[in-house]
């Protein structure tokens, strides 16, 4: 039955008689989504500075220890710190110039306003507010200060066709080397004409863009913050081990990584990962074929009350659309493979709040979650034909459906014990006892 101490999950639509909704004062949906944080609170997060407002500028050390001296990564959040302090113009109580410009750019992001609108507001806001107004006078000034809270991400070209990435070695390429395909967006193919003359004067648009957000700042962050840094242990120092499934930290696949891998599991800091991903229209209207993709990790240092909450998730590549990559999705996922191997061979420095140390932090992915289309395109094992159930591996028993024309697969019954009853039923499978042992697990060797 259901436990003594189970409390009623009245979100999801479950009636309480004890419980109202007073006792849950978020459960409702907030008009306003906007949260009006102190940027100082978050700076000092970035920064690993606890007293940091209280010191003069010029004393105030940076991130790394001991150094002569600020590194550049600390003058540049010195001057962020600088802006949130700084009032947004005299006699403002609620805004610092940064707190202003942050919280003006985030609602340019959640209702989709353009660049030539934002900078108009601002323009509007600098005659409208006293003529000490210390606010950008547009869009990609803004941006400019934005950008050294290290949200930004990477624009890496790709071909149209999904063969190359424009990067490293192609970088300076003005054609895909596979299929001669240009990487500029050509006027035909959007049905336009223009004079030479035109069409040279004009800026060249690449025909698609990767949206690449690195990695190794972000994993950086999460010890750089006093909130996460001790919940980044957690699945060391304060994990229950009595046997029961409550985490991923729990199973067979994590411990047995631990006992192959001893020098990595060692050190508890280091993040172990898991990698989601899968193609959605964010265009919402499901009868158009047009395909996003993003490529998602999950640390699964945290808890579990943390670990799949939104804020903890990192979106690692954004591929473009309007079509599925399929299995060319390894051309996009070369700029997260290399960070990861980077991650795994040579770590990164990282200074942890908590112990007030740096370290050299190690990553690792240990598997990865889609829907059975997406796990063929990621694996490139086949979900689709006569051999598409991927535990059978070549000894799948598949039968082609005449009237269906579709493959059924049967034969399971060989992953149950020898003496359960299913063996022996003809009439409620396909017309056969069967005998069968299960299939034998393949290497990763065998697999390669």
């Amino acid at each position: 039955g259901i436990c003594r101490g189970y409390n009623p999950w009245v979100f999801n639509g479950e009636s309480s008689s004890t419980q109202t909704s007073s006792d849950f004062p978020n459960s409702h949906v907030q008009e306003n989504p906007i949260e009006y944080v102190d940027l100082r609170d978050m700076l000092h997060d970035m920064l690993s500075i606890q007293d940091m407002a209280s010191r003069p500028m010029e004393e105030v050390p940076s991130v790394q220890q001991p150094t002569e001296g600020p590194n550049e990564d600390a003058l540049r959040f010195m001057k962020l710190l600088e802006d949130a302090n700084q009032p947004c113009y005299e006699g403002c109580k609620h805004f610092s110039k940064l707190s202003a410009i942050v919280h003006l750019y985030h609602m340019k992001c959640l209702n989709g306003w353009t660049n030539k609108s934002f900078t108009m507001l601002l323009q509007f806001l600098l005659d409208f507010l006293p003529s000490n107004a210390k606010l950008p006078k547009d869009c990609y000034e803004a941006k400019k200060i934005i950008k050294d809270l290290g949200l930004s991400y990477e624009k890496i070209h790709a071909c149209p066709k999904d063969c190359v990435l424009y990067w490293k070695e192609n970088v300076n390429l003005e054609a895909c080397p596979n299929c001669n395909l240009l990487r500029w967006e050509s006027n035909e193919s959007k049905g336009q004409q223009s004079t030479n003359a035109s069409s040279k004067k004009r800026k060249k648009k690449a025909a698609k863009i990767l949206r690449w957000f690195p990695l190794k700042p972000r994993l950086q962050r999460l010890f750089m913050s006093p909130e996460t840094a001790n919940h980044m242990k957690w699945h060391a120092n304060g994990r229950v081990n009595d046997g029961l499934m409550r985490h991923p930290a729990d199973s067979e696949a994590w411990k047995s990584f631990d006992c192959k891998y001893v020098e990595f599991s060692s050190e508890p800091r280091n993040v172990r990962l898991g990698l989601a991903a899968d193609g959605f229209n964010p265009y919402g209207n499901m009868s158009t074929t047009h395909s996003t993709w993003p490529v998602i990790l999950i640390p699964y240092n945290l808890p579990p009350w943390m670990c799949m909450k939104r804020s903890s998730f990192m979106l690692s590549l954004l591929i473009p659309s309007p079509t599925s990559p399929e299995n060319d999705i390894d051309v996009y996922l070369q700029p997260l493979v290399e960070e990861l191997k980077e991650l795994w061979d040579v770590g990164v420095e990282t200074f942890d709040v908590s112990s007030k140390k740096s370290f050299q932090m190690h990553a690792a992915l240990l598997w990865t979650i889609n829907d059975f289309p997406a796990y063929g395109d990621i694996s490139g094992w086949s979900t689709k034909g006569a051999l598409a159930c991927h535990p059978c591996n070549y000894d799948s028993q598949s039968r082609w459906l005449r009237y269906g024309r579709k493959f059924s697969y049967i034969g399971h019954r060989r992953f149950l014990d020898s003496d359960h009853k299913f063996r022996k039923q003809k009439q409620s499978f396909d017309g056969h006892v069967d005998t069968r042992s299960a299939p034998i697990t393949v290497s990763g060797g065998e697999i390669m």
